[in-house]
């Protein structure tokens, strides 16, 4: 069974909804872990981005999240290459410190998507990394996963344009998947959703959740998002969660929005729309992944490395 809720604003209307749930969470025995998503639209204000963030934070774990996943780009996203640097920060800066202390604050763990981390040579050249953390409840970092396809693509018929690599370092190396309260969760970031070796390499080593905080452009979350989010829950029989951004950011650009949880058979358990921040509650049943795999056995009839590339020696 799973709980599926979202709650869009701050409004008085959301928040006499809010506080309704509440009740009806207390009145409900849960008997697995639940996962909160998050959707958010960032600006460049580090601040008001912080404040926003930290209110889904707070309702999601007053309704019972023990894990709460924010979207990549939740500290800022620049509406130039000099802002966008400008404002990046190490893991030991302000905005990092404000996330641990929540964590610690709430006893809540923490994904955080994409956070736009200074490289090792900043000082010589200005470059940094596109890293996703996970904060325990006790506000440690316990896994920094830094970004390693990225985003450079061009596509003048639909007016995108972004070459992400002018800026940020590849990440040199995949991370173990992390044990968290509500399971396994295997770190992606965005663009590496396209990349089915990166999930199955994590799904080899453990991994029960998959997650890929993301900011999609509106082109081609219109196509692509839900349907490369499915394909990879389905071919790892896996649950994935990925956070979003959603709307305008500014002038120069917007994102797609609709944060999405998916089952391990490629149901998707909740959505939270095209058009406002919120966040939505799933409980991991991690019995629903098993069972899966149990019934459908993937895994063991895949062929060893060779056969799949039979083809490149002939």
């Amino acid at each position: 069974m799973f709980m599926v809720r979202c709650i869009l604003g701050t409004s008085a209307k959301n928040l006499a909804s809010l506080q309704r749930i509440k009740l009806q969470n207390r009145m409900s025995s849960l008997h697995h872990p639940v996962a909160a998503v998050c959707q958010v639209t960032a600006t460049p204000d580090k601040e008001a981005n912080f404040s926003a963030c930290k209110q889904l934070v707070e309702e999601a774990k007053e309704r019972g999240a023990a894990m709460v996943f924010l979207p990549e780009g939740f500290d800022y996203i620049g509406s130039s290459r000099e802002e966008t640097l400008s404002l990046s920060e190490s893991l030991k800066g302000d905005t990092i410190s404000q996330y641990t202390q929540l964590a610690r604050k709430l006893d809540v763990w923490l994904s955080l998507g994409g956070f736009h981390e200074r490289g090792p040579d900043w000082e010589s050249d200005r470059r940094i990394y596109n890293s996703h953390i996970i904060i325990n409840d006790k506000g440690d970092i316990v896994s920094v996963y830094r970004k390693s396809h990225l985003f450079d693509v061009e596509l003048p018929e639909k007016g995108v344009s972004l070459k992400e690599s002018a800026f940020t370092i590849p990440g040199p190396s995949l991370v173990s998947p992390v044990q968290t309260p509500i399971g396994k969760v295997g770190l992606g970031i965005c663009y590496d959703l396209r990349f089915p070796e990166l999930s199955l390499a994590l799904q080899r080593q453990g991994a029960e959740i998959l997650t890929y905080p993301s900011a999609f452009t509106v082109a081609t979350g219109a196509t692509h998002w839900e349907v490369l989010l499915r394909a990879r829950a389905i071919e790892n029989q896996c649950f994935v969660l990925a956070a979003a951004q959603v709307g305008r950011h500014h002038e120069k650009r917007q994102s797609y929005g609709h944060a999405l949880a998916v089952d391990p058979w490629g149901e998707v358990l909740a959505d939270c729309g095209g058009e406002k921040p919120g966040v939505v509650l799933v409980e991991i049943d991690l019995e629903k992944v098993n069972s899966t795999r149990r019934n459908m056995p993937v895994q063991q009839h895949r062929r060893d490395t060779g056969f799949y590339h039979s083809l490149e020696e002939t």
